[in-house]
């Protein structure tokens, strides 16, 4: 049952770092959370208003605290489990979009931040947004995905400057599918938390009219595009992706039980990242206007919307923590450990670690050129650290990877 706690001026309510699976409301007095910004190491603050919740991520996500919260006077907050806060929100129509919509907002920030390390601070409207994107399957020889971007840009921009050149790279794309040369797929590894409630969810026969079918390589949704619809993934797997320099940069690769596209949905926004099919997809497919409907009359999908925001958010700027360090070696070492971190079933006594990873995937996950890439995991392996096969990588010594991140992360490359 929710507990009211009393703090004194001055309390520490609970630290960052801290594993704690309670959620909070402030009731009465005044509670500050505060974070260290993940690109300039400075402490960011943030007011907690009466009658808000806070520490909802963590405990939802089931990871560390990412700030700590302090009572700046005497003050009163009601303390609960995971498990009672989804029982109240989930008879709150209000109070359910209102979190969505706050979540989504916080994870498209990160994903703002992440783009514009990615693009060295150039701004990109919608019309060369998605001409990159289109360039960059092209450049990548994934010739079904530039297929389907090149026709989302022309249908938008036809009298746009450089649309004969998307024609001609879409004459050359169709050619090569017509061959059936479709793309050249990469790989990534990312656990979802909450596919099989989703997916059980959704078995009923009243959603079989939501089902659409994607091939290999096939363009679900474009980066930059409007958005007026989001999917649930029933079969396969979705790439995510980021245009960068003309360059795809992978974020993710979403397994059935995922959601995607939902952010478009929720904050009017274009479409923050490109979704690949990677191999035969199902997906369930819902549209803008039967969204709030969707989500206020399914309490339990809202909840696992929710779940799968505070764990996207985590995840990206876990992903961001990365994309800031300037060292290069650093940098590398840094996904080394975050695949590390994705392992649940890791030895402590074995330091040794094998990841299905390869330079490309490397590349892809540090943000650093394939060609600055492939010498830094060369100086490693001449250093007797790592051993690198076609499709996997031997890291020696865990620990090792996190001593260069730690000593190292600070430094210019």
């Amino acid at each position: 049952m929710p507990k009211a706690m009393n703090y004194t001026k001055g309390s520490i309510i609970y630290f960052a770092g801290d594993t704690d699976d309670r959620v909070f409301i402030l009731s009465k007095g005044n509670v500050v959370v505060t974070s260290d910004d993940v690109e300039t190491k400075l402490p960011v603050t943030e007011q907690i208003k009466n009658g808000e919740f806070f520490g909802v991520k963590s405990a939802l996500g089931h990871f560390p605290r990412e700030e700590t919260a302090t009572a700046l006077s005497d003050s009163v907050c009601v303390a609960m489990t995971v498990q009672e806060f989804e029982k109240l929100v989930s008879s709150n129509k209000a109070i359910i979009m209102k979190m969505l919509r706050v979540f989504s907002n916080q994870l498209r920030q990160v994903h703002k931040k992440i783009e514009n390390i990615m693009n060295k601070g150039e701004e990109i409207n919608q019309m060369s947004g998605l001409y990159s994107v289109a360039q960059a399957f092209y450049n990548d020889g994934r010739w079904r995905s530039c297929q389907d971007v090149c026709g989302t840009f022309i249908k938008h921009y036809p009298k746009a400057p450089m649309v004969r050149e998307v024609a001609e790279m879409f004459a050359k794309a169709n050619a090569y599918v017509k061959r059936g040369i479709v793309s050249e797929q990469t790989r990534g590894a990312v656990e979802a938390e909450v596919q099989d409630s989703a997916l059980k969810l959704f078995e009923l026969p009243a959603f079989k009219r939501f089902q659409k079918t994607f091939e290999d390589g096939e363009v679900i949704i474009t980066e930059f595009e409007n958005g007026d619809s989001f999917y649930l993934i029933q079969s396969g797997n979705v790439q995510l992706t980021k245009c960068a320099n003309d360059t795809n940069k992978n974020l993710d690769i979403l397994k059935p039980g995922e959601f995607f596209g939902e952010m478009a949905i929720l904050d009017n926004s274009p479409r923050s990242a490109t979704c690949v099919a990677s191999g035969r997809v199902e997906c369930l497919e819902f549209n803008k206007a039967n969204f709030e409907i969707l989500i206020t009359g399914n309490p339990q999908l809202a909840l696992i919307l929710l779940k799968l925001f505070c764990k996207r958010i985590y995840d990206q700027k876990r992903r961001l923590k990365i994309l800031v360090i300037n060292d290069p070696q650093a940098r590398l070492a840094a996904v080394f450990c975050m695949f590390n971190e994705m392992d649940p079933n890791q030895s402590v006594a074995d330091r040794s670690r094998k990841f299905n990873l390869t330079i490309q995937d490397m590349s892809h996950w540090s943000g650093l050129p394939q060609n600055v890439t492939r010498d830094e995991m060369t100086r490693f392996s001449s250093a007797g650290k790592i051993e690198i096969f076609e499709n996997t990588i031997i890291v020696k010594n865990i620990l090792d990877m996190q001593r260069i991140v730690d000593t190292r992360s600070n430094m210019r490359g």
